[in-house]
C-alpha cells in the first residue's frame, strides 16, 4: 500500500484576489495595484492582460460556506487561505509611526507594539477584518486546519500603483516592492493580522511565490508593473525577503514563538538538456539561481543584492521558516552557455510550451502550455532535503477544462511524493491542491481552469469534475489506492 504518513494535510490552496469576487457589490476590493493592473486600458489593448475582470469571479466572498462544505465532501482537512492587505487597509497607514532599526544594509527590525497595534486597529476595515473573521471560524468549524498566508501578490494602491510606475519607468509611484517603505508596512501588516488571528490560525505563512513576483513583474513579464528591469528586480527581491523576515519576527512576537511560520515558493528544478558535464553543471546554477539563492538569504542569513553582487551577512535574516511550502507545476530544461548566467532555458519544455500539445519531449501540455511532468516533483521536494525543515505542498495542479489530464496529474505527482517520503526520507507533512474551483487566473483571466469543481462564472453554480472523485478516494483513504497505480506512471492508458 502506498500510504502517506499519519496526521498528513489534505487540502487546497486559494488566493483571496482569484477567488472572492464576483457575487455582490460589498465583494468588490478596487483598493489594490491587481485590480488596477487587470482594468488599465493600455493593458487590455496590448494584451497584456486579458480583459476578463475580477468582478465576474466565483464569488467566494459571499459564497464560502458552499466552498468549505465541498471541502469537507472531498474528505480534506486543511485549507490555505490569504486574507487580501488591501481589503484589511484600503488607506494608508505610513502615518502611523513604529520603531525602525536600519542601516547601509538594510531593515534589521521593525517593531509593532501594543499601542501602534490598535492603532492599526483604528485604520482597518472593520468589515473585511469581521468578515475574515466569520470566513476563517466557518473554515475551523468544518475541522479543516486553517493556514493563514498574509500575502499572495496584490499590494494596496497606496503601496503600489503600477500604471504610474510602468508609464514614468520608476520615477514616480508609490513604488512597490521597489520602495524600502514597503517592508515596514508589510511588516505592520503582519503584527495586526497576527494579533486579530492568532486564536484561530493552525499554521501561517509570510508570502507566497515572492519568486514570480519580482519575475513576472520585473523581469519582462504580465504582472504589475510591467517592467524589463533586472536592476529593478533586484532591488524588489531584496525587499521581499526583508519583509519576509521581518514579517516572520511579527508574527513570533505577536503569536507568541511556537507559531510554526513558513515561506511559500515556486519551484521549478531544472534539467540538463543532453548527459554532458557542462549541462548537468548548468541546471546547478539555474536551481542555485532560481532557488537556493533565496534560502541561503532566508535560513543562512547570506544574500546578494540585486541577484550577483557581493554576498552580505544578515543574522536578522537567518532561520526565518519553520517550514517550507512547496508549489510545483513543471519544470526547466537548460543547456550550457558561455556567457553569464552560464545557462540557457530551452523552449517547447516546462512552460514554454503550447497550450494542449505535446511538449518537445513528448509529454502532454496544459491548456496553458505548461508541460505535464511528475517526476519533477520528486526533484523539486529535493531541493529542500538540506535544510532539513517539514515540507508541504503547498501548490500543484493544472489547467485542463475538459478534465482530460488532472486525474492522472494527481495521482503521478502525488507518487512522486510517495517516493520522496519512502525512498529519499523527506519529512513531507501535507498536500495542497491547486485549486479547489475555478477561479481568476491573474492576467490570462477565467479561461485556464484548475478546478476540481467547475464553477458556472454567470450563475456561480459549482459541479464536481471526475478528478475530484479521484482526489476524495485517495484524501479519505491517505494513500494512493491499487485501482489507481495505472496513472502514477508515465505513458498510461489516458496519454496521447
Amino acid at each position: 500500500m502506498n500510504d502517506f504518513p499519519k496526521n498528513f494535510l489534505w487540502g487546497i490552496s486559494m488566493a483571496a484576489f482569484q477567488y472572492e469576487m464576483g457575487a455582490s457589490e460589498k465583494a468588490l476590493d478596487v483598493n489594490s495595484d491587481w485590480y488596477l493592473w487587470l482594468h488599465d486600458e493600455k493593458n487590455i489593448k496590448s494584451k497584456v492582460v486579458s480583459g476578463d475582470l475580477p468582478e465576474g469571479g466565483p464569488g467566494y466572498w459571499d459564497l464560502y460556506k458552499g466552498d468549505h462544505e465541498w471541502a469537507k465532501w472531498l474528505g480534506l482537512n486543511s485549507w490555505r487561505i490569504n486574507p487580501d492587505w488591501s481589503r484589511i487597509f484600503p488607506k494608508s497607514t505610513k502615518d502611523l509611526k513604529v520603531s525602525v532599526a536600519s542601516d547601509d544594509e538594510g531593515i534589521r527590525d521593525v517593531e509593532v507594539n501594543e499601542s501602534s497595534l490598535r492603532r492599526l486597529d483604528e485604520l482597518a476595515n472593520k468589515y473585511a477584518v469581521r468578515h475574515y473573521g466569520e470566513l476563517f471560524k466557518d473554515i475551523k468549524a468544518k475541522s479543516l486546519k486553517l493556514i493563514i498566508n498574509l500575502y499572495h501578490w496584490p499590494l494596496p494602491t497606496w503601496i503600489h500603483d503600477p500604471i504610474r510606475v510602468r508609464d514614468t519607468n520608476l520615477k514616480e509611484g508609490p513604488g512597490g516592492w521597489f520602495d524600502d517603505e514597503a517592508v515596514i508596512e508589510f511588516a505592520k501588516f503582519a503584527a495586526y493580522m497576527a494579533w486579530k488571528f492568532r486564536d484561530v490560525a493552525d499554521m501561517w505563512s509570510t508570502m507566497n511565490e515572492p519568486n514570480v513576483v519580482w519575475t513576472a513583474g520585473y523581469m519582462g513579464g504580465t504582472f504589475p508593473p510591467g517592467l524589463k528591469d533586472t536592476k529593478a528586480a533586484g532591488q524588489a527581491a531584496f525587499n521581499i525577503i526583508q519583509a519576509h523576515a521581518r514579517a516572520y519576527d511579527q508574527i513570533k512576537r505577536v503569536a507568541g514563538k511556537r507559531a510554526k511560520v513558513g515561506v511559500i515558493y515556486a519551484t521549478t528544478p531544472s534539467e540538463p538538456l543532453t548527459d554532458s558535464s557542462e549541462d548537468e553543471q548548468a541546471a546547478k546554477i539555474s536551481d542555485d539561481v532560481s532557488t537556493k539563492w533565496f534560502f541561503r538569504a532566508v535560513l543562512e542569513g547570506k544574500v546578494r543584492k540585486e541577484f550577483t553582487g557581493e554576498e552580505i551577512k544578515r543574522d536578522d535574516m537567518k532561520d526565518k521558516a519553520d517550514w517550507i511550502g512547496v508549489n510545483y507545476y513543471s519544470r526547466n530544461v537548460v543547456k550550457h552557455i558561455d556567457q553569464p548566467p552560464l545557462f540557457d532555458m530551452q523552449k517547447n519544455y516546462g512552460f514554454s510550451c503550447q497550450p494542449a500539445s505535446k511538449s518537445a519531449s513528448r509529454r502532454p501540455t496544459s491548456d496553458f502550455g505548461w508541460e505535464v511532468y511528475p517526476e519533477g516533483m520528486r526533484k523539486a521536494l529535493n531541493l529542500y532535503k538540506e535544510y532539513e525543515k517539514p515540507l508541504i505542498i503547498t501548490e500543484n495542479g493544472i489547467a485542463d477544462s475538459k478534465d482530460k489530464y488532472r486525474a492522472w496529474y494527481i495521482v503521478s505527482h502525488l507518487h512522486n511524493t510517495w517516493l520522496a517520503v519512502r525512498e529519499d526520507g523527506l519529512n513531507i507533512i501535507g498536500y495542497l491542491h491547486w485549486s479547489l474551483i475555478d477561479n481568476l487566473e491573474w492576467a490570462a483571466g477565467f479561461s485556464k481552469r484548475f478546478g476540481l469543481i467547475y464553477v458556472d462564472m454567470e450563475t456561480k453554480k459549482r459541479f464536481p469534475r471526475p478528478s475530484a472523485y479521484v482526489y476524495r478516494d485517495i484524501a479519505k483513504s491517505n494513500t494512493l489506492p491499487e485501482y489507481l497505480s495505472e496513472y502514477s506512471k508515465y505513458p498510461n492508458i489516458l496519454a496521447d
